[in-house]
């Protein structure tokens, strides 16, 4: 591999070509502070002439068979498994997620390059039976064209592959334009690609300190042809009424607010361990992770107590240590946000059962609180930080009922060993993703997505395929 990966200056990937621009910023450790690498600053010429790129390579990738591009795509996913640990290094320096879930995120990216390698030569086409004798109908599947993705930093190279993998596989061309926190791991994907044998302007990589226009830029060219989008809802409404304008094909995966409802009947250590995995993962900067917690009243006092304990032995520090849990917030912003909501939850009665205090720079300590109403910040707004609010509930359909008492509908979780319960709650929860007695339900081969502001479609296996897939109807009318 070429010095990309431990040069502190990291280029464009541009057009097959590694492209400075004349302009560049700096990329910051969230757990140190430090300057870690200096990276080009795209702007709207780099804008234009990716676009031209994409739709040039477009007419030469869709033209080639699922055979032909799943080989690229399996290589890819081999060497993305093959540097694991640099990746997942790279991904502790860049945004603060402990090294040991860096790699999680690493192996699970690699999956989707193997899965969707495999679902590229399974999209199938339909004979259509026809009322006249000398027609036949066929339907089959043509990928959409240029992508436009725009990814987050809180999983910087898996947030990417669900969208660069599933459009690759399809026969799409994809730009992507990564988070200004965390583009680093997005160069080193797009270098593996290059690697891999992918043909210049396949997959292409803008990283930029203003995204605004740049991406406005990309949405104003009707040669992109779809918007894939990870972010905050209130983005992503932006994002999908500035590509109404070009009718682009539209994906977004937004906001979430997860509740986790544990029932009486829970086995209160196991349900108090997985609500601190799914809580506390990634410091709590995950889209589906817990939001908020009811507790049957009856198990209640237990429950609390033991998720307090659980959690004050979370190891919080250097996320480049095996040993460490529990890593910074991203950014000055993600800390003062959850200081907000704890103030808030305090000032109106909460109290803590562990934690609650920042710990200099944007560390903050794993908090428990009780007491908690639905009326206050936290309960309104995703938190996206490392603090549980525990609320009470006296029975399956009040837990329901407040769960789904929210704008959002992306992941809800539920502890029960009934097995009717199962299928009454899960069904009657208004959410795309549920876990029952599971704290970590996505996987490769699954749907992932939302429903109500949430966002629209879903991503990996099948389903992902096909949200880069368009129906062509052919009527053959024999001589």
């Amino acid at each position: 591999m070429n010095a990309l990966p431990t040069s502190p200056a990291y280029s464009a990937f541009l057009a097959g070509a590694w492209t400075q621009t004349g302009r560049t910023f700096e990329v910051h450790s969230p757990a140190m502070g430090e300057t870690i690498a200096i990276v080009a600053d795209c702007g709207l010429d780099e804008a234009r002439r990716a676009a031209v790129a994409a739709h040039a390579a477009f007419l030469q990738w869709r033209a080639r068979t699922p055979w032909d591009r799943a080989p690229i795509l399996q290589r890819w996913g081999a060497l993305i498994l093959q540097h694991e640990v640099r990746l997942a290094h790279g991904i502790a320096r860049e945004m603060g997620k402990p090294v040991t879930e860096a790699k999680g995120e690493i192996r699970y990216s690699a999956a989707l390059a193997g899965d969707f390698a495999e679902e590229a030569k399974r999209v199938f086409g339909e004979l259509v039976p026809s009322q006249f004798a000398d027609k036949r109908l066929l339907v089959t599947k043509r990928p959409v064209g240029p992508v436009l993705a725009i990814t987050p930093w809180n999983f910087p190279a898996l947030m990417i592959m669900r969208k660069a993998a599933a459009a690759l596989a399809a026969g799409c061309t994809v730009i992507v334009k990564p988070a200004e926190q965390s583009p680093l791991t997005a160069l080193e994907l797009a270098q593996l690609w290059e690697e891999a044998g992918g043909p210049p302007g396949t997959l292409q990589v803008l990283p930029t300190s203003d995204p605004a226009p740049l991406a406005a830029a990309l949405l104003d060219d009707v040669t992109v042809r779809k918007l894939t989008f990870t972010g905050s809802t209130e983005v992503g409404i932006l994002l999908n009424r500035h590509a109404a304008a070009t009718l682009k094909h539209v994906s977004l995966e937004l906001g979430g607010h997860a509740p986790y409802l544990v029932f009486g009947d829970a086995d209160v250590a196991q349900a108090a361990r997985d609500v601190a995995a799914s809580k506390f993962r990634n410091a709590g900067q995950t889209c589906i992770c817990t939001n908020r917690v009811y507790v049957q009243r009856g198990i209640a006092d237990a429950f609390e107590a033991e998720l307090a304990r659980v959690t004050a032995a979370l190891r919080v520090g250097d996320p480049l240590q095996d040993v460490t849990q529990i890593g910074p917030l991203v950014d000055a912003a993600g800390l003062r946000k959850v200081e907000a909501h704890v103030a808030d939850a305090l000032a109106h009665g909460a109290h803590v059962l562990t934690g609650g205090r920042a710990l200099g720079g944007l560390f903050y300590e794993p908090t428990v609180l009780s007491g908690v109403t639905d009326d206050m910040l936290i309960m309104r707004e995703e938190t996206f930080g490392p603090v549980a609010p525990v609320l009470r509930f006296d029975d399956e359909a009040e837990a329901i009922a407040r769960a789904n008492d929210t704008p959002f509908g992306l992941a809800a979780y539920v502890w029960t060993r009934d097995v009717g319960r199962v299928f009454r709650v899960s069904e009657a929860l208004e959410y795309g993703i549920i876990g029952v007695n599971d704290p970590i339900p996505s996987t490769a081969q699954a749907p992932f997505g939302g429903t109500k502001a949430s966002g629209l479609g879903r991503e990996q296996g099948k389903w992902g395929l096909e949200a880069y897939l368009e129906t062509k109807f052919t009527s053959v009318r024999l001589a």
